[in-house]
Parts: C-alpha cells; structure tokens; sequence
C-alpha cells in the first residue's frame, strides 16, 4: 500500500531524513513516533506531495509518486497537524470543495456528506463559517475531508490534538474501520496511548533515521520488558 525506499530529505546542511525505508500492508495502521524534530511531519509531507525528497522513493499502491503524482494523491486522504483552512466558507462549502478537487459529482457529495457529518455530531452547524469553529471542530472536518472520497490510505498528522475524548475515540474508530476495511493508515502522533491503542506496527524516528520497527509485543522484548509494559515505557528504554 505505501512502500518508502531509502527516502533522504535536506533543507541546506541539515539531513531531516536520513535514508528511510519503510513499506506499510494493506489492513495495516502504522504509527509513528519519536521527538521533536525527528523528521515525522516531513516524512508524512513528502509522502502527500508538499515536499520534494532529496532522494529515494516513494510508492502508493501500484504508483511512483514522483512519475504519477496526480494518481497517487488520488488514493491519499490527508490529516494535517493543523486545520487551517479559508475562514470565509462553511464547513459544507469546504466538503463540497475538497470532494470536487478528487472529481466526487455533486450528487455523490450529496449523499456522503450528511453521513460524514453524523459521524462527530457535526449535524446542525455544518453552515457555520470556519472561523467560528473551535479548533477540535476544524479538526473534525479535516478527517470528514479526508475521508470523503473514500482513499485508499491514511496520512495523518498528529489527529488527537483539540478533540475532546469522546471525539476522540470516534476518530480511533474510524481509523481502525479504515484499516479493516482493507485500507493502510500511516499515523504520526505524541499521544503513545492512542498509538498502542490502534497500531499494528510503531516506527521510532530519531534524528532523520528509523530507529526500530515492530509490534508493541515485539518492542517490548527488543527493550528487555515485561508483556504489561506500556509504549510509554518502551518508548523511554529505546529513546
């Protein structure tokens, strides 16, 4: 579903990923983690298509993204650490303008929006302008944006931050529905616990490189601890 070979990134001198390979199956939610500054945001961007490598490859379903970089956007969904979008239309008006832009026809959008909506309770003020919305609202329409016109894979940046729990656990779930259905989920996040909620696999980044990969059981043998461990705790023994 996602294959990265050997993916370098440099801003001038600094190296912000350092020869990353990484390939993520379909039913698969792939989390990962690591400090500020590791290169997860910049990893997630190239893979959308916000940033050029320096070097490597990246692969989505059968397309190279840099020789097909329309197909592949085509099968990504998008969750930025930030919902910024224009203040002056509604959250409908955004919908409607995101499922355009992936070729969705006005009565397909029709259909899927008001089921979208349902999803966070967001019913009722889908007319409203964005800037009245509170952050976890914006947040909330972004994932909705995403999932609109039904992609193949994930790419999610930090998706937790500004949702209340109950939101929050809604977006769990449907990240967990997504990856069952068939679909890859590539989800970088600081909240561990929701990391070994959902993942299949966790990837720890450190200083542009892949540090270690593995199941949370298989991680927890890597760092010598008992099978009650938690992430929290693997992740303080590896980093």
């Amino acid at each position: 579903m996602l294959k990265i070979q050997n993916l370098t990134k440099k801003f001038g001198n600094k190296i912000a990923l350092n020869n990353v390979s990484l390939e993520i199956k379909p039913g698969e939610v792939f989390c990962l983690i690591g400090p500020n500054g590791a290169g997860k945001s910049t990893l997630v961007k190239i893979v959308a298509g916000l940033l050029q490598p320096s070097s490597g490859q990246v692969g989505v379903g059968e397309f190279d993204s840099a020789k097909n970089p329309e197909k592949t956007k085509a099968l990504l969904g998008y969750i930025p650490d930030e919902p910024t979008v224009w203040s002056a239309i509604t959250g409908e008006e955004f919908l409607h303008i995101v499922g355009a832009l992936y070729g969705i026809s006005q009565k397909l959008r029709s259909e899927r929006i008001p089921r979208l909506l349902s999803l966070f309770g967001l019913t009722g003020i889908e007319q409203d302008y964005f800037e009245d919305y509170s952050r976890g609202n914006k947040q909330k329409f972004s994932i909705l944006a995403a999932l609109l016109h039904e992609p193949k894979f994930l790419l999610i940046d930090e998706p937790i931050v500004g949702l209340d729990p109950t939101s929050a656990e809604i977006a769990k779930a449907q990240f967990t529905q997504f990856a069952k259905n068939g679909g890859g989920v590539l989800m970088v996040t600081h909240t561990l616990s929701v990391a070994q909620a959902i993942a299949d696999r966790v990837g720890f980044l450190e200083n542009g490189q892949l540090k270690t990969v593995g199941t949370i059981a298989e991680l927890r043998v890597k760092a010598g601890l008992p099978e009650n461990a938690s992430l929290e705790e693997i992740y303080k023994k590896l980093v």
